[in-house]
């Protein structure tokens, strides 16, 4: 282990046992699900080097940048605005954890019924394990959830530093006039942790570089449409998941020359499935990194995985913000518009949502489609029974955590299930 990053560790309050355990788990199981794979684009090595490196340089590139007195601002949740983010010079990262670490005392401040989300983002807390968290100026929560509302002021008492901005439950008038407030209160509280005025400039800034990252995510979505597919369900997984983390200029980049390589997969008829091999969607809960279980064991049964509607997918990159604003006002309200868009089961009604299913299965010729539910989320549990009445495809749902114990269980479902396809 670099001698460095142990000092940067232990300067942040790592605790060094307990992250090395999880140093050597991640290693571990990164090689047993990613790097078994055969046929992997080669663009899919730099994704491969940041998750090496995700403890290691990232964290070494943030704290260098706070030096440089720019603000690192945590995030648990799509309805954040990365852009308002940037316009402040500042570096957004995000903090939902995949991993069952830290439950044991993650269980002594909450209710053992809370989802494995949750749980994760305190017990790694509680364990000293991520050195994001430590890293951050300031940690977003937002009001989605009942249990993540409430786990952000035990959150608050442990970090000081949680600033919790309010998510309306209903896209009614009201709704979006409560959410179009909180993101001028949003904008308050940046430019005083930033120091940094929020203007016209920087905010069409901020708004060009997430859009950008967002047309390379839209673009190799729209790759996974091909068959045969020419990137794994895992991968693009990898790839959606580390947009929450990695620089975003840079990020999009390295997407972009992903994508350029998988065009000539396509062009070429490269796969990394056969032609003709089952197709699945899935819709439901986040998959926080390091959370590979059921794409990796969607993909081990012999289908692939071409789609997310997801938090960390399609939900995360679904729309741009129009670029012609003509002053801070204006941003602020096309921010407010844009994101109040994403369709997630916090909100009544949610029909919206429905359609976003139905449309991404039908871009991505999906054959079936797989509702995925973390135990104890009790806005995706009770969606799964209005999405299955109201679509006319092969569906499976599964309840399940972080956990390796229901593995076999689910695995002879989701087979059961591909070959009805």
């Amino acid at each position: 282990m670099d001698q460095d990053y142990i000092s940067m560790w232990q300067n942040l309050g790592i605790d060094l046992e307990n992250h090395d355990c999880l140093l050597k788990a991640l290693a571990d199981f990164y090689q047993q699900i990613y790097l078994s794979q055969e046929n992997r684009p080669e663009g899919m090595k730099y994704f491969d080097f940041v998750i090496s490196e995700a403890h290691g340089l990232r964290i070494k590139e943030l704290l260098e940048a706070k030096k440089q007195g720019k603000k690192v601002i945590g995030t648990f949740c799509v309805y954040v605005p990365e852009e308002m983010i940037l316009a402040v010079k500042g570096i957004c990262v995000g903090l939902c954890a995949g991993a069952q670490i830290g439950f044991d005392e993650a269980e002594k401040v909450l209710p053992k019924n809370t989802c494995d989300l949750i749980k994760a983002f305190i017990g790694f807390k509680l364990t000293q394990v991520c050195p994001y968290t430590e890293s951050c100026d300031l940690l977003v929560g937002e009001t989605t959830c009942d249990g993540k509302k409430k786990a952000y002021e035990i959150l608050d008492k442990l970090t000081r530093k949680v600033y919790v901005m309010e998510v309306p439950h209903r896209k009614t008038e009201a709704g979006k006039e409560l959410f179009l407030k909180e993101l001028f209160n949003f904008k308050e509280k940046l430019e005083e942790i930033s120091g940094q005025k929020m203007s016209l400039e920087t905010l069409r800034e901020g708004v060009k570089i997430v859009n950008e990252k967002r047309k390379a995510l839209m673009r190799l979505e729209s790759l996974r449409a091909h068959d045969p597919v020419p990137i794994s369900g895992l991968d693009a997984l990898l790839v959606e998941q580390i947009a929450f983390y990695d620089d975003p200029i840079r990020f999009t980049k390295k997407v972009n020359e992903l994508c350029d390589e998988l065009e000539e997969r396509v062009k070429m008829g490269v796969g990394v499935k056969p032609k003709g091999t089952p197709r699945v969607l899935i819709t439901g809960c986040p998959f926080a990194l390091p959370n590979w279980k059921l794409h990796h064991l969607i993909e081990a049964s012999g289908a692939v995985v071409v789609g997310e509607e997801s938090c960390v997918g399609r939900r995360y990159y679904h729309t741009l913000v129009p670029e012609n604003f003509n002053s801070v006002k204006e941003s602020i309200k096309a921010l407010a518009e844009r994101y109040l868009n994403t369709h997630c089961a916090c909100f009544t009604p949610n029909t919206e949502r429905i359609e976003d299913i139905k449309n991404m299965a039908k871009k991505l010729n999906a054959q079936g489609i797989i509702y995925y539910s973390i135990q104890f989320c009790t806005p995706y549990l009770f969606e799964a029974y209005q999405v299955e009445k109201a679509l006319n495809f092969p569906f499976l749902k599964i309840d399940t955590n972080y956990s390796t114990e229901d593995v076999g269980q689910i695995k002879t479902r989701v087979e059961a299930f591909i070959e009805t396809l």
